[in-house]
């Protein structure tokens, strides 16, 4: 099954949807599944990112309605911000002003923080994604990876409890700042951005669910631009026939996507990561055994 096509956009979005939100690395299963398929090469790279499509879609739907309270609440505070720039005294500072927008506008720092955290991994993934797509994207990086980032996992779960934001709304910048930092590991197949940004935010003093929450925000604006520039590339490698087995992959993507972020969210509330740490190393060693490695 070495040819795209409907039956491998099927598979491939099954794997996308399972593991995109899941501390666990989609891009790494993609390419392990790829090799075990025999679906490498160029085709191969550009048709599992596209494929991300599906589950930010379901991203949009799931969180719908926080979406939409979101932009509302960030467009009354952007107006009332403007309103207090206009009204500034010669007595008042910026950094006054500034200091009491970040208190009293959460909404529209919110929504400004997922664009400062999606900066760092933007601009090193801009520069390094060839060579990290020609040198990384194989089953020994993903298999290294995948036990570095299950033991961090552990440590991370070992510290003391932190926890000082428990509400998604006060995830402002500063917080936005390091876990924008900590995505970049994500950018190493099989680091899992997921795993990533929630370790992130667990490090930063965020709730467990809020972490994770974060994280699917903070999904949108990074695989949207991914998706979008690989989507870009790879109009002279699908003809129409192709695009058809895409679509196909991205609603499979798309409906498994959902049902895990539901689920996912359910489990962190009780539970902690430990379970998908475990995966993660008995999968590296799994994979280190089977390629003789």
């Amino acid at each position: 099954m070495n040819e795209w096509s409907v039956s491998l956009a099927i598979i491939l979005g099954i794997v996308e949807g399972l593991t995109e939100f899941l501390p666990v690395s989609s891009t790494g299963h993609l390419i392990l599944v790829g090799h075990a398929l025999g679906f490498t090469g160029e085709t191969a790279a550009h048709a599992e990112i596209s494929i991300q499509l599906g589950a930010i879609l379901a991203v949009i739907v799931y969180e719908r309605a926080k979406l939409r309270s979101l932009i509302s609440n960030a467009q009354a505070e952007q107006t009332a911000l403007v309103r207090s720039i206009r009204s500034q005294s010669a007595m008042d500072t910026w950094a006054a002003l500034l200091r009491q927008s970040l208190s009293a506008h959460p909404h529209l720092w919110f929504l400004i923080g997922l664009g400062v955290a999606f900066v760092p991994a933007g601009l090193v993934g801009f520069v390094t994604h060839d060579w990290i797509k020609s040198h990384l994207f194989s089953p020994l990086t993903v298999a290294i990876t995948s036990i570095i980032g299950g033991v961090i996992i552990l440590i991370v779960e070992g510290l003391p409890n932190r926890t000082r934001v428990v509400r998604l709304e006060q995830v402002g910048l500063r917080y936005a700042v390091l876990i924008g930092l900590a995505q970049c590991a994500s950018l190493i197949p099989g680091m899992s951005r997921s795993g990533s940004t929630i370790i992130g935010g667990l490090l930063a003093g965020l709730d467990r669910k809020v972490a994770t929450e974060y994280s699917f925000f903070l999904a949108l604006p990074t695989l949207i631009v991914a998706t979008g520039y690989q989507l870009l590339k790879s109009r002279g490698l699908f003809g129409p026939d192709d695009y058809m087995a895409l679509a196909i992959g991205l609603i499979v993507s798309f409906l498994t996507a959902w049902i895990v972020i539901a689920a996912f969210l359910t489990f962190v509330k009780r539970h902690t990561l430990r379970p998908f740490a475990y995966y993660r190393i008995l999968m590296g060693l799994i994979v280190l055994y089977i390629f003789g490695l």
